[in-house]
């Protein structure tokens, strides 16, 4: 789901609003059909081995005053991307949402930031484009990549040829917006390790972990930003590198791995462009908290009951998955990834991971 130039890309967009004065012609309301994206509307694509939209819509429709203010702001924003491609120009989400202020009718104004990126994603889905080819971007993730792969950027200045890690500080390559310009130019990775937060990151890096054992360090950076998440399935994809996930020993941990290996709720419609289904989880692992004898916090109520939602959702409807969560709720206890320092700085590196991804095949 993505378009090859962005002339491309603003033919499509024109292409939706004129469907909108062809429906006009023909005596039609005009109306635009979205999928509903609800967790009812979403399905789990067992042989994708990723969440996909359903078959439910939701109809965009000029049949009432506020179906019509969707569609007016539909058509203010499509000339707005279509004349930012024109100028090769790009702007933010939360610009979009200023920029609405400025336009000649008060009708076609966002109400509040949520409302210009709902509308971002139904024009997503109804024109095939994804939004880093509308040249729309967030605002700043900062994730970064450490490791042995060169690679040529594409930049306003030209290209650039960057090596990640004799070219970069030891903050690491920053993943740019839209990780498709990008060509990967030498790789000598034995495999991606997606570490959860910035202190982990950090502490691989200084002990040289991406040095020893050959490994591509991506900085999730808690919640993963589209660029990562694409990055990283183009690293496995392309260059058939193993993705692993090292993160907190927690439910909402848990799910930052789901988003990276079948997608989420919230981006169904480009589940097969950014999720990796072979991602494996190293840990922390509940039978990590107990073997290691790790520091903990208790779970609280919130806690519990994510954790009981996963074992009803079908992306950790495993043997594997369902033996930890079971062991977490026994245990009534979590803990993060740099608990691990209870064992010494260097515990991590020399004896967790390597014996963690020895299991596992990885290396």
């Amino acid at each position: 789901m993505s378009a090859d130039n962005d002339q491309q890309a603003r033919e499509q967009l024109i292409d939706l609003a004129a469907q909108f004065y062809d429906q006009f012609e023909l005596g039609e309301i005009p109306h635009m059909s979205v999928p509903t994206r609800t967790k009812n509307n979403i399905e789990y694509d067992e042989d994708k081995g990723v969440w996909v939209y359903g078959d439910r819509e939701s109809t965009r429709s000029a049949n009432s005053v506020r179906g019509a203010r969707k569609l007016l702001k539909a058509v203010y924003t499509i000339e707005f991307l279509a004349n930012q491609l024109e100028e090769d120009r790009s702007s933010t989400l939360r610009e979009l949402y200023y920029l609405s202020e400025s336009w000649d009718n008060n009708e076609a104004q966002f109400s509040d930031q949520d409302e210009s990126n709902g509308l971002i994603e139904d024009l997503e889905i109804v024109s095939g484009v994804t939004r880093e080819d509308f040249h729309m971007r967030p605002e700043e993730s900062g994730a970064t990549i450490m490791g042995p792969l060169h690679l040529r950027e594409q930049t306003r200045r030209g290209e650039r040829d960057i090596h990640c890690q004799e070219d970069v500080g030891e903050g690491g390559y920053q993943i740019p917006n839209n990780p498709d310009t990008i060509e990967f130019l030498d790789c000598d990775a034995d495999f991606i390790l997606a570490v959860e937060t910035g202190g982990m990151r950090d502490r691989l890096v200084e002990n040289g972990f991406d040095d020893e054992y050959n490994a591509l360090i991506v900085h999730l950076k808690g919640q993963p930003a589209r660029a990562t998440r694409r990055i990283i399935k183009r690293l496995h994809d392309e260059l058939d590198l193993p993705v692993t996930v090292f993160a907190d020993g927690d439910p909402w941990s848990y799910r930052i791995y789901g988003s990276v290996a079948y997608g989420s709720i919230k981006s169904a419609h480009l589940s097969e462009y950014l999720a990796t289904p072979a991602a494996q989880y190293i840990g922390i692992q509940p039978a990590d908290i107990v073997e290691y004898d790790l520091p903990t916090d208790p779970l609280s109520d919130s806690d519990i009951n994510a954790l009981e939602s996963e074992l009803e959702d079908p992306r950790f409807q495993t043997d594997y998955w369902e033996e930890q969560i079971e062991l977490q709720l026994e245990i009534g206890k979590k803990s993060e990834q740099q608990s691990l320092a209870a064992r010494g700085l260097d515990f991590v590196t020399e004896t967790y991971l390597p014996e963690r991804l020895s299991e596992m095949g990885v290396i």
